[in-house]
């Protein structure tokens, strides 16, 4: 149970008056709705949700972000970096000078190069070479924007997605999507501006990679279940109707307001918004998070089943949300760490199942975007935390698998829509794949670049905390400024 769940489950007990000023006099002090975020409108954004005042500092591309995480890092070899260099050197003892001065995750002795374990073809207008585990994404070729020389400070999971999503391979920073929320707020005061969806477990680095770190609590982003009640203790509990909510939620918000005129503790100003929140997300949040009432061919486009945990309910609720004005949304999806240590787990039968789950339902979110008007103030984002390399798995026992290892010097990420240049490839690695040779793209450019997409500078957004300025990009970011159709832009 988050904390926003617990505070719904304690309003929820509120069934007397004698019983309501207890708890409002003995819990109020501890109590704080963490993990909503900036939901109020312009107009009240001054008292109940601090923002950075640094707002827009460019005409913003795209009003909203969908940042699709793949968390276990798949291979990149075998969906969008054709090396067919490297099926020369299939079976052949690596080189030491991959493997000298380097650190790897499970990685040991001599490994065995490994060829591409994928059929490539040159696909669109552009002639990208594509993966045949991404049918349905073929057809969106000439409309991504690939970088393929990606590359990160860290090689395991957890801090490699810590570093992703909040520029720190430490715990203890704010996400992406809670610096933006801060940064430039939300577009509709009944809803979340930061919303996380998973399918399969948590990521390695779990809820921390959405949290808000240092900032208020205001702008944590909020978990929501594509099955069953989309965040639990949204409803009222037996004998709780809403005008008594609505009664309990202004007492308890009037106690708040005392206390911060006292203490001066803006953490109280959040609080205050989150009960407000709280009590408009019972009417919006369920009739939006319904997909049942989805057309048939809307259904069978993204191959949803109502009703059940997926990566392809979860981009359709993506799509009614983004509709409603959420910011930032982030699916994870748990599925993507190809070892090949066991059945079905390596870069053959493990990535062929996994990009069988995501091809369709991003494919449909895509044409979906087109369809409704959404597409050129929409930014979609597509990858995992690190690469894998171009030598098979090798264990200390000398056992060799099907699948590739932790990779932090080249992988490949996708953008498209939100004023994303389509059919471009930025980026280039050597001929096996191992090291980026040229417009490398570290995290913190992307991060930079994202925040660039939005109107935001990532160097002016900051938050002073322990004696200095910290930022999402700490001291380093450029943004890439080539993946846009249209770099320059007026300031605002």
């Amino acid at each position: 149970m988050n904390c926003y769940q617990e505070a719904l489950f304690k309003l929820g007990q509120f069934n007397s008056r004698r019983y309501f000023l207890s708890q409002c006099i003995g819990g109020l002090g501890t109590m704080a709705l963490g993990s909503l975020v900036g939901c109020t409108s312009p107009e009240r954004r001054s008292t109940s949700i601090p923002t950075s005042g640094t707002g827009y500092q460019f005409v913003p591309k795209a009003k909203r972000i969908i940042f699709l995480h793949m968390a276990g890092a798949p291979s990149q070899l075998e969906l969008f970096d054709y090396k067919p260099a490297l099926q020369k050197y299939d079976g052949q003892p690596c080189p030491p000078s991959l493997m000298e001065g380097k650190r790897f995750a499970f990685l040991q002795g001599t490994p065995k190069m490994m060829g591409p374990q994928a059929v490539f073809k040159q696909v669109g207008e552009s002639g990208a070479w594509w993966s045949h585990h991404l049918p349905h994404l073929a057809n969106w070729v000439d409309d991504i924007c690939l970088l393929k020389a990606m590359h990160t400070d860290e090689f395991n999971h957890a801090p490699a997605q810590l570093f992703m999503h909040t520029g720190s391979p430490r715990l203890g920073r704010p996400s992406m999507g809670s610096w933006i929320i801060y940064g430039i707020g939300s577009e509709n005061e009944n809803l979340p501006g930061f919303v996380v969806l998973t399918s399969g477990s948590d990521p390695s680095a779990g809820k921390s990679i959405w949290g808000s770190g240092f900032l208020p609590s205001l702008y944590q982003g909020v978990q929501c279940r594509s099955k069953g009640d989309p965040i639990l203790f949204l409803n009222n509990p037996k004998n709780i109707d809403g005008q008594l909510r609505k009664r309990s939620i202004e007492a308890i918000n009037e106690i708040n307001r005392q206390e911060y005129e006292q203490v001066g503790d803006p953490e109280i100003l959040s609080r205050i918004s989150q009960y407000e929140l709280a009590f408009r997300m019972q009417t919006e949040v369920p009739e939006v998070m319904n997909i049942s009432d989805e057309p048939d061919y809307i259904h069978q486009m993204y191959g949803t089943k109502p009703g059940r945990i997926s990566f392809a309910n979860n981009c359709l609720l993506a799509r009614r949300l983004l509709e409603q004005g959420v910011r930032f949304i982030q699916l994870y999806d748990n599925a993507w760490d190809h070892h090949g240590a066991g059945k079905g787990n390596g870069v053959v039968e493990g990535l062929a199942n996994a990009c069988r789950n995501i091809d369709q339902p991003i494919a449909a979110l895509l044409a979906d975007l087109k369809m409704r008007g959404l597409w050129e103030d929409t930014l979609v984002v597509w990858g995992g935390e690190f690469g894998r390399t171009p030598m098979m798995e090798t264990r200390a026992s000398g056992a060799d698998f099907r699948g590739r290892d932790h990779h932090s010097e080249a992988f490949t990420m996708w953008l498209a829509g939100g004023g994303i240049k389509g059919g471009y490839s930025h980026g280039e690695t050597d001929e096996l794949g191992y090291y980026g040779i040229k417009d490398r793209v570290h995290v913190h450019d992307l991060q930079a670049t994202l925040l660039h997409c939005l109107g935001i500078d990532h160097e002016q957004l900051t938050y002073h905390f322990q004696g200095r300025d910290f930022r999402l990009t700490d001291v380093h970011g450029n943004v890439v400024g080539e993946v846009f159709n249209s770099f320059s832009r007026p300031a605002i």
